[in-house]
């Protein structure tokens, strides 16, 4: 079985001037703004392209961390993943840094490491961004 997921943006005017809005389709939380001016700039009130895949690539490489850990015997009471993606005007998304903290009961530092890797590369969000440099910091709660 396959699900699809879906978001709408909507834009007007030029790329420099111009602005529009995303929405998702599970979400009752509205629209967000976007421009370029935050896409280029950055911005503490407007979304960008980028922070849409950093939310999708920390939620997904958190899932597959979990699975990972889970599998292994050791279920993590807690996985907290930051994406910060990275957008160069000119050049495109250059890369993706995933920075990690887990509280896994029983579960030594190396084993740790060997998972985080693992699930960084099993996450489909990190195989659909397999054209930029995905880096990784895990640290073990």
């Amino acid at each position: 079985m396959s699900v699809t997921s879906e978001a709408a943006a909507t834009w007007t005017g030029s790329l420099i001037e111009g602005e529009g809005s995303v929405s998702f389709s599970s979400s009752h939380l509205g629209t967000f703004p976007l421009n370029w001016k935050a896409r280029s700039e950055g911005s503490e009130t407007t979304t960008t392209p980028e922070e849409l895949i950093a939310a999708a690539h920390s939620s997904c490489y958190s899932m597959a961390l979990s699975h990972a850990l889970a599998g292994n015997g050791t279920p993590a009471e807690r996985v907290n993943t930051t994406a910060s993606v990275t957008f160069k005007p000119g050049t495109g998304i250059t890369g993706s840094h995933l920075n990690v903290n887990a509280s896994v009961p029983g579960l030594d530092a190396e084993t740790f490491q060997r998972l985080a890797e693992e699930a960084k590369t099993g996450c489909p969000v990190s195989a659909a961004l397999s054209g930029i440099e995905i880096t990784l910091e895990a640290t073990l709660a």
